[in-house]
């Protein structure tokens, strides 16, 4: 038995029947870290030490037969802008260089209150700023299924870990697409939750009105158990629904599916791309389902309005990193006009914050500016009330919407590094989406030439989250789960 083969629902059905030790688990997974890790840099810490405890701690638990949770064993990843207390929260930034979280978010809570084990915290474009890990101030993460290719972003160190088989499943966090596209990228599933519906307390805030914790996992199947363990009311987070979604399976009346024409008459839509997608419809089609092209038509201002939503929010919520309370601290000159806490101000944030943090904070500052804000920032709110309508239309028409996650396969790493515009445009499918509040899961659909994997993208409306991962496990199920594959590893290397 290979445990590194065993989805979660197998894991724990094994750990509950004394077939496998929970010690046993994470040696295995330690040992994959051990050999992939090297050459493709997902983690930025390791929790060796705490994974073993809490795996003594569940054998513990076995042994004097008390209730194991529904995660009993489960080895996880966790994004490093997500807190864990007592270990570094560094955002993938210099900024918060020496910073450790002195709680747990509640999504970590959760997990660790149903036996999940977390092996470590996994790289991310910095602040969750970026499509592609590149933007990490610590370093670059690489896609397992071709090293010299981004593995997506912002939650590319998450995805790659799922996909090289150095954790089984993931917490990623989404503003505009930062858990589908890694795991479109990586061929791997990931959820993007409706807005509210997995609190964000203790995930450090990007855009408070589109951030959201999201799952990832190898399939649908262990994807969903995430989420549902991580799903829920709290308190201590204003924005969380009132009550955990609930499933509806009576959601599927019509059995329609539709196809945004908006999303198929793209500029730089990759012709493989195109042929999944085409041999995803025909899946649903064989599957009973009728196909209908429908209109989202202001899914053209989605970029433009995300871009400038997103940065006006990052100005304000990234204001608090000034050096003063936490985090790395550059001392300013003294004897300057402004004086000796301006100085510092200035010179902690121009050395803590990489060029893209830089580009958005300015950029959501002049949008927030006086003279200009109604003509940005105002005009932007209205467009995505804009956006939400038209999906709240067309789901009054179709039960799902699907569409292609990327517009293309993995990129070269450094391939779009100096256009940020190109950069922008890898998560063109995935911005309305975040931008409307809805649910959305990427799956695996195909391989290009290759052998990148290609994903699908699936969307449903307000609060249909498991109705959308029951549509998901059917697409798996209905292809004879032919897409869902790990890269082929010996050696410590990752073969073609």
């Amino acid at each position: 038995m290979n445990i590194l083969d065993l989805s979660a629902t197998e894991l724990t059905a094994k750990v509950r029947g004394g077939e496998l030790l929970p010690t046993d688990i994470v040696s295995a997974y330690f040992k994959q870290i051990e050999t992939l890790e090297p050459e493709i840099d997902a983690y930025l810490l390791l929790m060796k030490g705490s994974a073993f405890e809490q795996a003594k701690t569940l054998e513990n638990k076995i042994k004097s037969k008390k209730p194991l949770g529904a995660l009993a064993g489960v080895p996880m990843s966790i994004k490093d802008n997500i807190c864990v207390e007592g270990s570094p929260t560094t955002c993938a930034s210099k900024i918060l260089s020496g910073y450790k979280a002195t709680y747990n978010a509640t999504v970590i809570e959760r997990l660790t209150a149903q036996d999940a084990i977390i092996l470590g915290k996994t790289n991310l474009d910095e602040f969750a700023m970026g499509s592609s890990t590149e933007n990490s101030g610590i370093k670059v993460t690489k896609n397992p299924w071709d090293t010299t290719r981004v593995p997506g972003g912002s939650s590319g160190g998450s995805a790659a870990s799922v996909a090289g088989a150095m954790a089984l499943t993931s917490l990623g966090s989404e503003t505009g697409g930062s858990v589908r596209q890694p795991a479109s990228l990586c061929g791997v599933v990931g959820l993007k939750p409706t807005y509210g519906a997995v609190s964000r307390f203790g995930l450090v805030a990007f855009a408070s009105s589109l951030d959201q914790v999201g799952p990832l996992g190898r399939d649908a199947r262990d994807t969903a158990l995430i989420f549902e363990t991580i799903a829920g009311h709290d308190p201590k987070d204003s924005t969380s629904l009132p009550n955990k979604v609930e499933s509806r399976e009576s959601r599927v009346v019509s059995r329609t599916i539709g196809i945004p024409k908006e999303y198929f008459d793209v500029e730089g839509l990759d012709p493989e791309v195109a042929k999944a997608m085409e041999n995803a419809i025909d899946t649903f089609k064989k599957e009973g389902f009728t196909i209908k092209e429908i209109s989202l038509p202001h899914t053209k201002y989605a970029l433009p309005t995300y871009y400038i939503l997103a940065s006006s929010e990052a100005s304000a919520n990234l204001a608090r990193f000034d050096g003063m309370r936490y985090g790395s601290r550059v001392q300013g000159q003294q004897g300057q006009e402004e004086g000796e806490l301006i100085q510092t101000y200035k010179a902690s944030r121009t050395k803590g914050f990489g060029a893209e943090v830089q580009r958005r904070i300015l950029i959501g500052t002049f949008a927030l500016s006086h003279g200009y804000y109604e003509a940005y920032y105002g005009r932007a709110q209205i467009a995505r009330s804009q956006i939400t309508l038209d999906f709240s239309n067309a789901f009054k028409e179709v039960d799902a919407i699907i569409s292609p996650t990327t517009p293309t396969p993995a990129f070269k790493i450094g391939e779009k590094t100096q256009d940020p515009l190109a950069m922008y445009l890898s998560d063109i499918f995935t911005i309305p989406v975040n931008l409307a509040g809805i649910p959305a899961v990427s799956i695996p659909c195909g391989f290009s030439k290759n052998n990148l994997p290609i994903g699908l993208q699936i969307m449903a409306s307000h609060g249909q989250d498991k109705f959308l991962l029951e549509l998901a496990q059917s697409f798996e199920k209905a292809t004879s789960r032919e897409f869902i594959k790990r890269p082929r590893i010996t050696g410590g290397k990752i073969n073609d």
